[in-house]
């Protein structure tokens, strides 16, 4: 699927309506693509579409017009690099209220959800991209979000954990990546900021890609009678049925029941197929069946 950075963010571009949140977005693309030096606000951007946004922020919340310093085409990419900036005593104050002087953009935005959700989708547009597997390669799922500051990528792992996406950061030469890997996260993150289009290409991605691999694990299964998926499901069925048996079942939390039962009845069924019937993402259904043979272990340790 070519280019599904572009998917999303084509989603996206629509500027907030509240005050609250443009400050946020704003805050969110300058802790991307700006930065402040001696007196000076620059913000960098190769598409035309996130620049006209950017603009219309700056002059919405703070009344201000950016001047492009630079226009530099990229041959390789064929697009301009443009290059917007802001001098002087009003420079000093946008570089405080929206935390680019300071590291704070992501923790204020946190204090509010709405906040939240605009820092979000402003910090994808300033500074993500996302890949997803290609027919013929070995490209995985992959999503990221590259920051000029470290201190503004920790804080921004902070603002992903509200929204139940767990990052990672790495160091690429001077900047800070951000960094999520699997299908599950990608989608989360789509679901999170509406991006429904991209959602849709996603998952019509991870059924073809389920489909291809239900004829590899059979093909496979005959080829070396070995099935792992089936020697985990009956590990899972003697602990669930076990922990029946013992009468600890009707304690557990009604989605952990759930997840056992669901096992139990469709015994042969992979894991993105039992996380189809109940309506939930595949690791969060690993996350129970994680936990429930977590209990299972303690109960044969006790015994």
């Amino acid at each position: 699927m070519a280019n599904f950075t572009s998917e999303v963010k084509r989603e996206l571009y629509a500027p907030p309506q509240n005050s609250c949140c443009k400050r946020a977005a704003l805050s969110a693309l300058l802790a991307t693509s700006g930065s402040y030096r001696e007196g000076r606000i620059e913000f960098v951007s190769e598409n035309e579409r996130l620049s006209a946004l950017f603009l219309a922020l700056a002059e919405s919340v703070f009344d201000v017009r950016f001047e492009v310093k630079e226009a530099v085409f990229d041959p390789k990419r064929e697009r301009d690099r443009l290059t917007f900036s802001l001098e002087g005593e009003t420079a000093a104050r946008i570089a405080e209220e929206t935390g680019l002087l300071d590291g704070t953009a992501f923790p204020r935005a946190m204090e509010r959800e709405c906040c939240a959700l605009s820092a979000l989708k402003a910090a994808f547009l300033g500074g993500g991209s996302c890949t997803v597997p290609q027919g013929g390669t070995r490209t995985g799922y992959h999503l990221e979000f590259v920051f000029p500051r470290a201190k503004d990528a920790e804080a921004f792992t902070e603002l992903l954990l509200q929204f139940d996406l767990l990052g990672k950061t790495t160091k690429r030469g001077e900047r800070t990546v951000v960094y999520l890997k699997s299908g599950d996260m990608l989608s989360d993150f789509c679901s999170a900021v509406g991006a429904q289009g991209a959602l849709k290409k996603l998952n019509e991605l991870a059924a073809e890609r389920q489909e291809r691999n239900n004829f590899n694990r059979v093909s496979n299964c005959y080829a070396r009678n070995t099935d792992r998926t089936a020697i985990a499901s009956v590990t899972q069925l003697r602990a669930f049925k076990e922990l029946y048996e013992k009468g600890v079942f009707e304690s557990l939390p009604e989605q952990l029941k759930e997840a056992a039962k669901c096992r139990v009845e469709h015994p042969t069924e992979s894991l993105t197929e039992l996380a189809a019937r109940l309506n939930v993402s595949k690791s969060c259904l690993n996350h129970r069946f994680r936990k429930l043979m977590e209990l299972y272990k303690s109960m044969e340790e006790q015994a």
